[in-house]
């Protein structure tokens, strides 16, 4: 097993940075899924179909790391049916997710696939480099959030503007937690057993998704 990656909770010097690590918590984790983002296409099952990003290089390096905070399940996706996965980082709890080092373009590229926007624009990091966090709008992936920096650059991920007991939560699809946990799985650090009691006891999935059920879908 990798050791987990020490994130240094303080903001980073440089707010202009050629790289950052885009760290998911969600199905992005998985790297032939981020790979969609980057490199543009249209996932297997799937009717929707991503442009890509400007650089079409897969992330340099992949590490694990855990946030602070809580992940939850919300909203409706029209992609994969059922809860998407968010993080609160004003909330109680750790956060299990995968840092992929990637240029700031990219993140930019990545990010606005996210938020429903054409790729191609920069995002200006200033605020979030500064202070934390930063809302580009009312979205559910609208909100930047920076935890810190590993290697002196920052640690990036975005969010939904709102927290774990600000929404309904709903619970994930099968297919939805099969990529988010073999995403989780392949990164090393985490065995099932891990991965299944994170996940069943996430807001969403706790009482849907049993750590038993979900320790037999991903053995499966």
């Amino acid at each position: 097993m990798k050791a987990l990656q020490f994130i240094d909770p303080t903001m980073p010097d440089d707010l202009n940075p050629e790289c950052v690590w885009y760290t998911s918590y969600g199905s992005n984790m998985h790297l032939d899924r981020l790979g969609f983002y980057i490199r543009g296409g249209q996932p297997p099952g799937t009717t929707k179909t991503y442009p890509g990003c400007r650089d079409p290089r897969m992330p340099s390096r992949s590490i694990p790391v855990e946030l602070g905070g809580a992940l939850y399940f919300a909203t409706d996706s029209p992609v994969w049916g059922g809860g998407r996965a968010f993080y609160d980082p004003r909330a109680e709890g750790r956060v299990l997710a995968r840092a992929h080092l990637v240029t700031t373009d990219q993140f930019s590229d990545i990010a606005a696939q996210e938020m429903y926007r054409e790729p191609g624009s920069e995002i200006d990091l200033t605020e979030v480099l500064t202070r934390g966090t930063a809302t580009l709008g009312e979205g559910r992936y609208e909100t930047l959030v920076c935890a810190g920096q590993v290697d002196g650059l920052p640690v990036l991920t975005f969010t939904a503007p709102w927290g774990v007991k600000d929404v309904r939560w709903n619970p994930p699809s099968s297919a939805y937690v099969r990529y988010l946990a073999a995403g989780l799985l392949s990164a090393n650090a985490w065995d099932v057993k891990t991965v299944a009691s994170y996940v069943a006891a996430c807001p969403g999935a706790a009482g849907y998704w049993s750590e038993n059920v979900l320790a037999d879908l991903l053995q499966g």
